[in-house]
């Protein structure tokens, strides 16, 4: 169990958390998104974690990424971080597999683990995955949050707040520790309720 080891969030509402958090955001605008993502893993990056980000427009990210930390090509030359499109993380194999995405997980972990970083600092956003594919990620989003704690990962899963019905976002509020939300323009952190 890796409780215990405190990390700069890099996020001022939360501050430090230890290996094995599992938070998500809802957000409106590309900035929203940016005000909470681009922090994370520039925290992440400034100490010493290897970072996957898993994004639908990697390139998009990269650039925007780059505005706050000019020196990014340092890290992705380093192999720091990586910017993984959605399709090229969850539907490797054409379609959705849990089991294997845990499975990759891990083992990017172990790499980095190898490669001297103190653990990793995972991004996912889920912007577009196919409606097909939502009842296996929240299967996916319960696991991981029951792996995770067992290792150096903490993970930030954003969701587009307008893309989600209510139970959708009831039932991704329920597979994470806490979530992040704005409300009349400050950012709040909501305690999950399981």
């Amino acid at each position: 169990m890796t409780k215990g080891i405190i990390r700069n969030s890099g996020i001022d509402i939360i501050g430090s958390i230890n290996w094995g958090t599992h938070f998500c955001q809802f957000y409106h605008t590309k900035q929203d998104l940016a005000d909470i993502i681009i922090p994370y893993l520039k925290a992440g990056l400034e100490n010493n974690e290897f970072c996957l980000w898993i994004s639908s427009n990697p390139l998009e990210s990269k650039k925007e990424f780059k505005k706050s930390v000019p020196d990014l090509e340092i890290y992705l030359e380093k192999r720091q971080i990586e910017v993984i499109h959605y399709d090229d993380w969850y539907l490797k194999k054409g379609f959705f597999d849990s089991q294997e995405i845990l499975h990759g997980l891990i083992e990017k972990l172990n790499k980095a683990l190898d490669a001297g970083y103190d653990g990793l600092r995972l991004s996912e956003g889920i912007f577009s995955l196919d409606e097909e594919y939502r009842d296996d990620f929240v299967e996916y989003e319960k696991e991981i949050d029951r792996v995770i704690g067992n290792y150096q990962i903490m993970a930030l899963c954003t969701y587009p707040l307008n893309r989600y019905n209510t139970d959708e976002i009831f039932d991704i509020i329920i597979n994470h520790q806490f979530v992040l939300v704005k409300k009349e323009g400050k950012w709040e952190k909501i305690k999950s309720f399981t």
